[in-house]
């Protein structure tokens, strides 16, 4: 239904529960390395139980090869604090990509300048944390584009 890209995630666990949120919405997992652990790191296995060798999961070696074998009319939404539209008014679609940075430095600021309105903020309130934990803001945007497609599931 949905592609959730990790760029150069570094926290096992993030991965390991981005991939059991993938495998409970039919989503596909991408991860573009330089990665922060070894896909056999029992953290990994941990977090995403036994449900991870059932996830649809494609390691690239960037994020412009992640790009270049998308589909022509997939969008590609990116999430980050440094981004101004929020996400209850984008418009997703089957097929979207919905990319996140790793959890230390989030994604490149030229990226996020780039994608315009297609740069996603998770709204927080004013003087609480800077950000969210990475697969909790996964969580937030892959249901949020989910809902969108299936109302009543």
């Amino acid at each position: 239904m949905f592609h959730i890209v990790l760029v150069e995630p570094e926290i096992p666990h993030n991965a390991g529960a981005a991939g059991r949120l993938a495998l409970a919405t039919g989503s596909t997992l991408h991860l573009v390395k330089p990665l922060g652990f070894s896909l056999e790191d029992k953290h990994v296995r941990r977090t995403g139980l036994d449900y991870w060798r059932e996830v649809e999961l494609h390691v690239w070696d960037s994020f412009d090869e992640l790009k270049n074998s998308a589909d022509a009319d997939a969008g590609f939404w990116l999430l980050s604090t440094k981004a101004r539209a929020n996400p209850w008014q984008a418009k997703f679609k089957p097929g979207d990509y919905l990319v996140f940075g790793r959890e230390t430095r989030g994604l490149p600021a030229e990226w996020v300048a780039d994608a315009g309105e297609q740069a996603l903020r998770i709204p927080m309130s004013p003087g609480g944390t800077r950000s969210l934990n990475l697969s909790t803001a996964v969580a937030i945007i892959l249901y949020e584009a989910v809902r969108q497609q299936n109302p009543d599931w």
